[in-house]
């Protein structure tokens, strides 16, 4: 029986139903702002319908099955043969096909246009549920590092490209589409990957090896290939492992158990073991395994940056539906001076992820499209992902948080969704190199690449001028750069200086005033405080807070 004592009012609708993709202002701004004329009109119809889909009932109740049902491990069948499986729930498998026929893997490379419409595909699928995105990403990011060895690259690329999702376990070319995983990290040595211990021994076939060691984390254990890491003869080198060998047996893939983890629960991540007959196939020189994988490493911290762009975004607009509905002290939260202040400041963080996350997905639009501008935004690449990597991912786990709090005692529960959010948001930090690592890596693109450096002064130089809180900035960061002797304790210092002076740069010259005016004045200016929320209250935060509502408010 219904209790009858009272009657709930005063509650927010839930956020379903919508455009998850056009009611993203500056997401689908910044997708207009860089995609090809060519291709323009296909793709924000692509992006539109995934956007509807994302924002759909039925996608959410996916990424929440997907969340609270977790991956299995099955080591052996029922006569006890070794097998070596991931068994995961049904909506896994239903977000990652529809992500994959999206295009979300591998297809981006070599596509006009096709890093920025993936990056605007992935920001929106993050938001649904961000376990399923590893898959994703290590597929997309292996293109680059097969280039290394001509004829893997010509069997596998047409498979991780494609738009079909193939779950199982079979030979990966008897596959209409595969995806790729990647196994880097040992226990002794996490980020120090020269410290690996895992050795490859030549077979007497050209390019082949078997491996013996173990990877302390391997992702997506389930994919049909990985590429990995291991000592041979000439050191370091990057190697193909299959999960099936073309005949059909089973690779030697040992799981040893999955990682109980804070969050990603959808997803798996793997502890495995080589036993000496794992079958490998070299990719790139022997002894060169760092080089070849680099290409790998860079996207993937790409997507580490475009991932939290999502989680923020999803954050921010779960924050913003609420005190548009919710009604306290005689009127709308919303319309509240200190709300709106904590909204708006909530806002400007996201939206300049997601033009700073979009920008470089650009940038690798143009750099493999050729032309005067490629080699430029190449150099660019090498220090503004590390660049935005760091900061990007650092701005997350507090935001979440903040948004959290915009619902009170409704957002600490699950149902809510922002725990879930919140538990997710310290992943993309850690994964592909902490903060240290990324700061020490523009450290060094600084020390040995000057062509770096002076794309990223030419980016933030295009918009000299336009704001006097930019330029006084720039002018300090020159001031910094001029004396790297010793930089290395001060190396976050000055990473996130250059992360909001390249923030500051993209909005002021594409965003609108309002958001550019208070990116200055609070992350330029000086005029902001520790925590969200601190905007000088002069600023137009009513614009800000309107232009980040995901649906009109009744």
């Amino acid at each position: 029986m219904a209790a009858g004592t009272h009657t709930v009012t005063n509650q927010a609708p839930p956020l379903v139903a919508y455009d998850m993709f056009t009611s993203d202002r500056a997401l689908a701004e910044a997708v207009e702002r860089h995609l090809p004329p060519d291709v323009h009109d296909e793709a924000i119809g692509h992006l539109t319908s995934f956007g509807v889909s994302a924002g759909s009932a039925q996608a959410q109740g996916w990424g929440t099955l997907a969340n609270d049902c977790p991956p299995r491990l099955r080591t052996h069948d029922r006569y006890g043969n070794r097998i070596d499986e991931v068994d995961f729930h049904p909506s896994w498998h239903r977000l990652l096909g529809r992500a994959v026929t999206a295009g979300l893997s591998g297809g981006a490379w070599g596509r006009p246009g096709g890093h920025v419409w993936r990056a605007a595909g992935f920001v929106l699928a993050a938001q649904v549920e961000a376990g399923h995105l590893c898959p994703l990403s290590m597929t997309h990011a292996a293109v680059p590092a097969l280039r290394a060895e001509p004829e893997l690259a010509e069997a596998w690329e047409p498979l991780l490209a494609s738009r079909v999702y193939e779950q199982g376990l079979r030979p990966p070319l008897e596959k209409a589409g595969v995806l790729l995983g990647m196994g880097m990290t040992e226990k002794q040595g996490g980020s120090d990957v020269r410290a690996n211990t895992t050795r490859a021994e030549p077979l007497a076939a050209d390019g082949e090896y078997v491996l013996t060691g173990h990877k302390w984390f391997c992702s997506a254990p389930m994919s049909d290939g990985f590429l990995v890491l291991a000592q041979a003869p000439a050191g370091l080198t990057c190697f193909l492992v299959p999960r099936v060998l073309p005949d059909g047996a089973r690779n030697a893939f040992l799981i040893q158990r999955l990682k109980d983890k804070l969050g990603n629960r959808s997803n798996a991540s793997a502890e495995v073991e080589f036993d000496g007959t794992t079958w490998a196939r070299r990719v790139g020189e022997e002894g060169r395994g760092v080089r070849t994988i680099i290409g790998m490493v860079a996207a993937t911290r790409l997507d580490c940056v475009l991932g939290s762009a999502g989680l923020m975004r999803q954050a921010v607009a779960q924050a913003v539906h609420h005190a548009s509905y919710r009604r306290a002290f005689g009127g709308l939260l919303v319309d509240k001076p200190l709300m709106r202040n904590v909204l708006a400041d909530l806002a400007l963080e996201s939206e300049a992820a997601t033009v700073l996350g979009l920008r470089l997905a650009a940038a690798y639009d143009a750099a493999g499209a050729g032309g005067a501008d490629a080699e430029a935004e190449r150099a660019l690449l090498r220090v503004a992902v590390p660049v935005a990597k760091y900061w990007v991912t650092k701005r997350c786990t507090p935001l979440v948080a903040e948004a959290l709090e915009c619902l009170g005692g409704n957002g600490y529960v699950e149902e809510s969704g922002l725990p879930r959010l919140l538990r997710e948001s310290p992943l993309n930090s850690i994964w592909e190199g902490a903060g240290n690592v990324q700061a020490l890596d523009v450290l060094r693109a600084l020390q040995r690449e000057p062509a770096a450096l002076n794309a990223f002064l030419e980016e933030v130089g295009r918009a000299r001028g336009a704001d006097h809180r930019l330029d006084r900035a720039i002018r300090d960061l020159l001031a910094e750069l001029a004396d790297l002797e010793g930089i290395e304790a001060r190396a976050r210092r000055l990473v996130e200086r250059m992360a909001r002076v390249l923030q500051g740069a993209l909005l002021v010259r594409w965003a609108p005033p309002e958001v550019a005016d208070a990116f200055c004045a609070s992350r330029l200016g000086g005029d902001w405080g520790a925590a969200f929320g601190t905007l000088p209250h002069t600023l137009d935060l009513g614009a800000l807070v309107a232009r980040a509502r995901p649906v009109d408010a009744d």
